[in-house]
């Protein structure tokens, strides 16, 4: 390290020091001091660390010879009081630094730290008792672009640690961060926790999000609260919650009942009003939003239970000839889509909208829109009628979401549509409908393409191309008495009988870049991207084995980016630290899928195909 270098860091950490105090950090203060008189020179950060963190922070200096500190038995972390959300997670971390045991799979080459300040009792040596959380603006609402940014220091002698952060989410992440850093020493009988750290971290995009599809399948609360929790470990920050479909209507609204009396499968596979509170409030409390969509005009047989009339060619057999793909009612099995004709449509939908609104807090709406199917709409007597005015497909969808879209801004909030809304060839609606300043678009066809047309069409845009972040592809189809497969070599092709196949691995996940081939000024438009779950073949028996840690390499990819300091993709450096992660994952409960035999951990490098 340059004199230069070493007076910069020393600058930085000085006015770090300053708006500690500020904000009545007068501990960080001493401490970041302590630290400036004490720091040994830092490794550097792009050299393989003995633990590591997923997803790889922004910046990460572990100070060598790498020390270690044990964690005391009565470890704490002290929080500002103030929001009830950092201080549950303070809690949750302190329990969760004690109770892990999580042993690496490569033992740590690190040494621990002797007596002196923080010395233990019984000549264990140092102990770090406690962290210190510093926060600027404690009531930052959690909404889309909120600061997340942290700086975490452990002092090289393990005598403190604290954590730096505009904002309570931020601190959050900086508690994950800190978590990672701990390990359980079988020699030391004890938590160690790495010493002489420092971390600078930031994410590249404010939305790294999961999209998962109750509509299909239903999940337990469980379920749902076990995926968010493995959410906040990866840093991911929106449960992009896909809560109905055709084949169902699971939420129960106090608005309009019978959607989910009729439409749901049954008794104990509904969302109750606090089931939904339980979700909203133990997501905040990991930082992590949560966007609803009940996707519309298409997509909705289910609400024909409860209102059949409002339901185009609703229990009608989707695919009417299995050789005129273009006459079908529907993309899959469970034709319906509501009928923009019909004025209780916009009844109905303004309770909806209200209900679900009122329930989850969050400042995006999702309103799908997405594969509006021509034959269903086509087959519906008043939409033949008027078609036979001088209608059109188009026009009719331009109808629904020019009656929605204000209702939805009514209540305060950000429109999310499927891309299909504005680019589908068929059926669209006109940019004056869904407004780019109160509408962002969710792209999933032709990769970048689509993405490219969306920013350069003015739109926000979160990305999901269903080339790279689709979850549920490669696996077959769930269509039945497919003749297809009296030929033996039916799926032999990439596809694997998967509309959307291959299936997507790790690496090609991590590989993708959201903003890939637009100008800088396009690029701005992307806020991130979301993996997406699609449940037809998923339940709860497998569901995070398909997520993770496919959307571990998402959000990392997202978070700190999937290129090394001079632009090369890292997917060859992070197979050893996903192995790790995904191993520690599954010790937090997290069923996550392996990724490579435990033989090439042992031996780095062994394992590629070129040196």
């Amino acid at each position: 390290m340059s004199t230069n270098q070493g007076v910069q860091l020393r600058l930085a950490a000085q006015a770090k020091a300053a708006m500690a105090t500020k904000n009545g950090g007068f501990v960080a203060l001493l401490l970041l001091l302590s630290f400036l008189l004490s720091s040994p020179l830092p490794a550097r950060c792009d050299a393989p660390l003995p633990v590591n963190v997923w997803p790889k922070p922004t910046s990460m200096s572990w100070a060598e010879p790498h020390m270690a500190v044990r964690v005391s038995s009565s470890f704490h972390v002290v929080a500002p009081s103030g929001n009830a959300h950092l201080l549950s997670a303070a809690r949750r971390y302190a329990a969760l630094l004690l109770a892990e045991r999580y042993r690496p799979l490569v033992t740590p080459a690190v040494n621990v730290t002797a007596g002196g300040a923080g010395a233990g009792a019984a000549g264990r040596g140092a102990e770090l008792g406690y962290l210190t959380l510093a926060v600027s603006d404690l009531h930052a609402p959690l909404q889309h672009g909120v600061d997340e940014s942290y700086a975490l220091e452990i002092l090289p002698a393990g005598a403190a640690a604290t954590v730096t952060a505009a904002t309570a989410w931020g601190a959050m992440r900086g508690l994950e961060t800190f978590s990672q850093l701990a390990w359980w020493c079988g020699r030391e009988r004890a938590v160690l926790v790495a010493a002489g750290v420092r971390v600078e971290d930031r994410p590249l995009y404010p939305h790294r999000g999961l999209m998962l599809d109750t509509g299909r399948t239903y999940f337990p609360v469980a379920d749902i609260l076990r995926t968010i929790d493995a959410m906040a470990a990866n840093k991911m920050n929106v449960f992009h919650w896909h809560i109905t479909d055709s084949q169902s209507f699971p939420l129960e609204l106090p608005s309009e009942p019978a959607l989910a009396e009729k439409g749901s499968y049954g008794d104990g596979m509904r969302y109750t009003v606090d089931d939904v509170k339980l979700i909203v409030d133990f997501a905040m409390n990991r930082g992590v939003r949560v966007v609803p969509e009940i996707d519309t005009p298409g997509h909705t047989a289910s609400w024909a239970g409860a209102y059949p009339e409002l339901v185009s060619c609703a229990g009608e057999f989707w695919l009417p000839d299995a050789s005129d793909w273009p006459s079908r009612l529907a993309a899959e099995p469970g034709a319906g889509q509501l009928n923009p004709l019909e004025p209780k449509t916009y009844q109905v939908m303004s309770n909806v909208i209200n209900d679900v609104t009122s329930l989850f807090p969050d400042g995006f709406y999702h309103a799908g829109a997405d594969e509006v199917t021509p034959g269903c709409w086509n087959a519906d007597p008043s939409i033949q009628r008027y078609l036979a005015r001088g209608g059109t497909l188009s026009r009719l969808l331009e109808k629904f979401v020019g009656a929605a879209h204000p209702l939805i801004v009514s209540r305060n909030r950000t429109a999310v549509y499927w891309e299909d809304v504005l680019l589908d060839q068929a059926v669209n609606v006109t940019a004056s409908a869904i407004p780019p300043e109160t509408t962002i678009l969710q792209t999933w066809n032709n990769g970048g393409n689509n993405t490219r047309l969306i920013v350069r069409a003015g739109y926000r845009a979160i990305v999901s191309s269903a080339s790279f972040y689709y979850l549920d592809c490669g696996h077959g189809d769930f269509a039945g008495n497919d003749s297809a497969y009296d030929d033996p070599r039916s799926d032999y092709g990439t596809s694997g009988g998967s509309w959307c196949g291959p299936y997507k691995t790790w690496q090609r996940v991590y590989d993708y870049d959201v903003a890939g081939g637009l100008t800088a000024e396009e690029a701005r438009l992307v806020v991130g991207g979301e993996v997406a779950m699609w449940t037809e073949q998923v339940d709860a028996a497998v569901l995070d084995g398909r997520v993770w840690p496919r959307a571990s390499a998402m959000a990392e990819a997202l978070w700190s980016g999937n290129r090394d300091a001079t632009g090369r993709k890292r997917y060859a450096e992070a197979t050893d630290r996903l192995t790790d992660w995904r191993h520690r994952m599954v010790g937090r409960g997290v069923r996550a899928e392996p990724i490579q035999p435990l033989w090439c951990r042992n031996r780095p490098g062994m394992c590629n195909l070129v040196r």
